[in-house]
């Protein structure tokens, strides 16, 4: 039996021990953007603030998730990414099979979420590398697909270059929109002040709202 597995995380910036070598990292950068342009953008702050997306040095904070039609679910272990990453690995596997072709390896599983190709997905791998956690097994990103990995934003867009946002597809299709008192620009600060639960039931309800939008693509039901 294949399962469909709906997935969104949450993420932060870098923590306090990488920042001697974000420091590092930052001069570098802003010595070549002066060199090729004569001007000096940002400072590093925003450079910290942006390492949220870069899977080598921001956190994954939590993870919601939902199998099939039950309900969602978050793995969150209070700011200790390495042992999220491993449960979640250890979630995949329980949903997984062995596979009968081991050259062209189906698992029955189908990862499903926004961006989940380019960012979620890829977040994740890149931060298991980086805690030393082994993921359940080696997940195609071939692009052009939607198996096993369905991208609703690449799949909404057809594959073309238009990021659109799942807040702005969800209510084009009569969905709530997810967006409710949280964004993602503001995990970060929302985390600075402890509210870690809100985050969480905000990553909760992008999982809900992506199953939603899925099912509405692939005429679920019709």
């Amino acid at each position: 039996m294949n399962h469909r597995l709906y997935l969104d995380i949450e993420t932060l910036p870098a923590g306090e021990e990488y920042r001697e070598k974000l420091e590092y990292l930052y001069k570098k950068k802003k010595k070549k953007e002066e060199k090729e342009t004569g001007k000096r953008k940002g400072d590093f702050e925003q450079f910290l603030k942006g390492t949220s997306f870069d899977g080598a040095f921001g956190r994954v904070l939590c993870i919601a998730y939902a199998i099939d039609d039950k309900p969602t679910e978050v793995l969150y272990e209070g700011g200790d990414e390495k042992k999220v990453l491993e449960k979640f690995w250890e979630l995949v596997m329980s949903i997984s099979r062995e596979p009968n072709n081991w050259q062209y390896p189906d698992y029955g599983v189908q990862f499903i979420g926004h961006n989940v190709m380019d960012f979620d997905l890829r977040f994740i791998y890149q931060r298991s590398i980086v805690q030393g956690v082994k993921p359940a097994y080696d997940l195609s990103f071939a692009r052009y697909k939607s198996y096993p990995i369905f991208d609703t934003m690449k799949e909404w867009s057809r594959w073309s270059m238009n990021n659109i946002g799942l807040e702005h597809i969800a209510l084009a299709l009569g969905i709530p929109t997810p967006k409710e008192g949280i964004d993602g620009s503001q995990v970060a600060e929302f985390h600075e002040k402890g509210k870690d639960d809100d985050i969480c039931k905000y990553c909760q309800r992008d999982v809900e709202a992506t199953r939603k939008v899925y099912k509405r693509m692939i005429f679920y039901g019709e």
